[in-house]
C-alpha cells in the first residue's frame, strides 16, 4: 500500500528485489520535489538564505525528529553532512593531555571504528572494544565493563550494523554510569524512524546519532545529533554554525559557543538533503506512517521471507546460519553468518544476477526490508537451482 509513495525509484528499479535498505533506502517520490523547492528557496533568498534556513527547514525538522525519538528538546538537535563529522567533533572534546579512556564495541559502523582504530594506533587514546557475540549477555557485560573503572567516552550501537542485533536496555545502560563528566554516545542509525524509540528516559544524558540515508529514506547528506540539555562542552574541532545569531557580536579572546545544541555545529554544508528529510517526515506525518507502523511491517515481510526460505532448503542461507532468529532482538535486517567472505560474496554475486539486490561485510550477508515492499514482491526461486 506504500508504493505509491516511490514510484520513480521503483520504475527506475523495475525489475530489481532490492534488499539494501538498510543501506540505501529508496527516496520517496517528496524527495525530488524537495530538491526543486530548495533550488527555488535558495534563488529567492540568496544572501538571507542561511537565516531563511535555520529560521524555517532547520526548526521544521528538529521538532520532527524530536517528536519521534520523544525527547521533548527540538533545540537540542544539531544537524551535519555525515555523522562521522559529529562523532570527529565529540572527540575533540576530549582532554588528551593523558589518554582519554574510551569504551565500544567491535561492532561499530566505520564512520567510528576507523576514527577510533586510528587515534588508537597512535597512542593518542586508551581504546576497550567489547565483543558484542555472544549476545545473551552482552549487555551484561558491558554494564560490567562500565562498573569496572572510569571512562572519558562511552560509544555503542542501539542496533549494531553487522548484525542487526538491538540493544535493548540502554536506560541500565546509561544508568550504570556514575561519572557524569562521562561523554555517552549511541549510535542510533540503524535504529532512528526503524525502532520505535523513546529517549525520553535518557535525553538528559546522551548524544544520540542518527541520519536520512537509510530508515529515513531522505539521502545523504542529512545527519543529526540530540545533544544533551545544558552541555558546556567546547569542540576544538568547530565550525562558524556553532555560533551562528552571534556573529554580529564583538569578538573576544575566548571563543563563543551557542548555548544549544548548535555548540556542535559546523560549517558551510548543502541544505538541499535537510529539504529532503523534512519532505520525508512531513509525508509520513501527514499520512499517519509512524515508526511503529513501519516497524510492523517491515517485522511482517521479514516473517514472510524467512517462510519462503525455509521452503528453499538452502545449505548457506537458512535458520542455522541466520544470526538472530528472535524478531524481537532483530532490527530491519536479516543478517547470515556464512563460512568466509569469499563465500560470502560468490553468493551475494549470484543472488545480483538473478536480481536480488543485497550486501556483506566481511562474512555477514545482510537483506533489508522496508517500506515499499510487499510480501508478494518476495521471491527466492532462484536459490533452488544455485
Amino acid at each position: 500500500m506504500y508504493k505509491q509513495f516511490y514510484r520513480r525509484f521503483l520504475t527506475a528499479n523495475a525489475d530489481v528485489q532490492h534488499y539494501s535498505c538498510h543501506s540505501h533506502y529508496y527516496w520517496p517520490d517528496v524527495t525530488r520535489e524537495a530538491m526543486l523547492e530548495y533550488w527555488e528557496d535558495s534563488a529567492k533568498y540568496v544572501d538571507e538564505k542561511w537565516t531563511y534556513f535555520f529560521s524555517n527547514a532547520v526548526p521544521q525538522v528538529q521538532s520532527y525528529i524530536s517528536n519521534i525519538l520523544n525527547t521533548g528538546m527540538p533545540g537540542q538537535i544539531v544537524f551535519a553532512p555525515n555523522t562521522h563529522e559529529l562523532v570527529a567533533r565529540l572527540l575533540s572534546c576530549l582532554d588528551y593531555t593523558s589518554p582519554p579512556a574510551i569504551l565500544s564495541t567491535d561492532s561499530e559502523f566505520h564512520s567510528f571504528n576507523r576514527q577510533i582504530s586510528r587515534l588508537n594506533e597512535t597512542g593518542a587514546i586508551s581504546l576497550h572494544q567489547m565483543s558484542t557475540l555472544p549476545f545473551t549477555d552482552f549487555e551484561a557485560r558491558f554494564i560490567t565493563a562500565i562498573l569496572e573503572q572510569k571512562w572519558d567516552m562511552i560509544f555503542l550501537s542501539q542496533v549494531f550494523f553487522n548484525s542487526g542485533y538491538v540493544v535493548k536496555h540502554l536506560q541500565e545502560i546509561v544508568d550504570a554510569v556514575a561519572d557524569s563528566e562521562t561523554i555517552i554516545v549511541i549510535d542510533g542509525y540503524h535504529g532512528f524512524m526503524a525502532l520505535p524509540t523513546d529517549l525520553a528516559p535518557i535525553a538528559d544524558r546522551i548524544f544520540y546519532l542518527g541520519g536520512g540515508y537509510k530508515y529515513a529514506q531522505a539521502g545523504e547528506g542529512a545527519c543529526f545529533a540530540h545533544v544533551p540539555p545544558g552541555c558546556t562542552l567546547r569542540p576544538v574541532y568547530t565550525g562558524w554554525f556553532a555560533e551562528f545569531g552571534e556573529l554580529h557580536e564583538p569578538r573576544s579572546d575566548r571563543v563563543n559557543y551557542a548555548n544549544n545544541a548548535m555548540r556542535f555545529a559546523g560549517a558551510t554544508m548543502d541544505f538541499c538533503a535537510l529539504y529532503r528529510l523534512r519532505a520525508v517526515l512531513r509525508l509520513f506525518d501527514e499520512q499517519s506512517i509512524d515508526v511503529a507502523t513501519i516497524d510492523k511491517h517491515v517485522k511482517t515481510l521479514q516473517q514472510h521471507f524467512l517462510h519462503l526460505l525455509d521452503a528453499q532448503h538452502h545449505p548457506l542461507l537458512n535458520r542455522e546460519t541466520l544470526m538472530i532468529d528472535d524478531e524481537s532482538e532483530r532490527g530491519h535486517f536479516l543478517t547470515f553468518s556464512l563460512p568466509d567472505g569469499e563465500v560470502t560474496e560468490m553468493l551475494s554475486q549470484f543472488l545480483r544476477n538473478n536480481n536480488i539486490q543485497t550486501d556483506f561485510r566481511g562474512n555477514r550477508l545482510r537483506f533489508g526490508f522496508g517500506l515499499y515492499h510487499d510480501v508478494q514482491d518476495i521471491d527466492l526461486a532462484c536459490l533452488k537451482h544455485e
